[in-house]
């Protein structure tokens, strides 16, 4: 039998690894070479419609926070690397919501230009681990067969270079108005297959009458595409609110449709319709909390630096390129908007 080998280690030394040895037993975890957090891709991998949910790849109904930009025709300059940094690490927003408007100085001016430059945020929000709302932002005038070919061609494009990724979502109206719902269901039952040809897992999101309200501005309800819904899945509807203009009957029937049909409120705003005016925190916290419950997700109004209270950044920030971290560059709806999405748990419902 091999006789035990003494020791030779002076006290000294043993006593001094053995400090270290502790010491780094008890240090954190996380040092500067472990893996940072899961982006919300790698976190939620492809997104479905499960019922009346958005789901992630495993089935689990989530929530997605964010921001839209503003119109890209006027307000690309917002749109860097360092403001879109700090939207996904800063503020660690889920979603950017990329908005080409077709009219207003928007897509129909110049096809090409528009749609490189849809494609170029899209590659920058997709670098950054977001999902991605692809906006066709319909607005004057509302019905959406108006740019029923012009959608036909940017979706088939952008689905198409975009086909291998799993983090798109496709909007394909803004907000529809002045048209029944029938008319908007048969523009999303021509304009849908167009992009499933290409994207045949991607949600696809449809604008809702008047204004994406659901009905309501125009003096219908939900019950109307409960009835008649787009003939094929994976399908939500949107709806759109501004807590200073948008009370009681607006919430009550948002809170109403989420329990019988997908809902995504892809825009919404503290201030009154247009995106002005005195912000409604309370109206919106409201809003909010609902959300939350139902597990609804929802894009704010918007990530620009536009004069009006409804643009994250104060005016001239765009154009000094930042301050985009933190919040002294940012508008009160910018600072309260930027909380709840980076700490939504901070502010449970009341």
């Amino acid at each position: 039998m091999r006789p035990a080998r003494t020791s030779r280690r002076p006290a000294a030394l043993t006593a001094a690894l053995g400090g270290l040895l502790l010491a780094l037993a008890s240090a954190p975890a996380a040092t500067a070479g472990s893996p940072a957090a899961a982006t919300p891709v790698e976190a939620n991998g492809r997104l479905r419609v499960c019922g009346v949910k958005l789901c992630n790849e495993r089935g689990n109904a989530i929530q997605l926070r964010g921001m839209s930009t503003h119109g890209t025709q006027w307000y690309p300059h917002c749109l860097t690397d360092g403001s879109l940094d700090a939207l996904a690490h800063d503020w660690n927003a889920d979603v950017l919501r990329v908005s080409t408007y077709v009219q207003e100085g928007g897509y129909e001016t110049d096809p090409r230009h528009f749609t490189d430059l849809a494609d170029r945020l899209i590659r920058q929000a997709s670098e950054r681990g977001m999902y991605v709302i692809v906006d066709w932002h319909v607005l004057h005038p509302g019905d959406p067969h108006t740019s029923l070919a012009a959608a036909r061609t940017f979706f088939t494009e952008i689905a198409r270079r975009h086909a291998g990724r799993n983090n798109i979502l496709y909007e394909i109206a803004n907000e529809p108005s002045g048209v029944g719902w029938s008319r908007i269901r048969s523009y999303a039952e021509q304009l849908v297959p167009v992009i499933r040809g290409v994207a045949p897992d991607a949600p696809v999101l449809v604008g809702t009458r008047a204004w994406s309200s659901l009905g309501v501005s125009e003096g219908a309800d939900e019950t109307e595409i409960v009835n008649d819904p787009v003939r094929a899945a994976n399908i939500m509807y949107t709806f759109h609110f501004y807590a200073g203009s948008h009370r009681e009957e607006y919430l009550a029937t948002l809170s109403r449709a989420a329990d019988r049909i997908p809902v995504l409120v892809t825009e919404f705003g503290t201030q009154n319709h247009a995106g002005e005016g005195a912000d409604d925190f309370a109206m919106s916290q409201r809003y909010l909390d609902l959300m939350a419950d139902k597990k609804i997700s929802w894009v704010n109004w918007n990530f620009s630096d536009d004069r009006r209270s409804g643009a994250v950044f104060d005016t001239g920030t765009c154009d000094a390129q930042g301050p985009w971290a933190g919040t002294a560059s940012l508008k009160p709806a910018g600072v309260w908007i930027r909380d709840r999405i980076r700490t939504p748990d901070q502010f449970p419902a009341a």
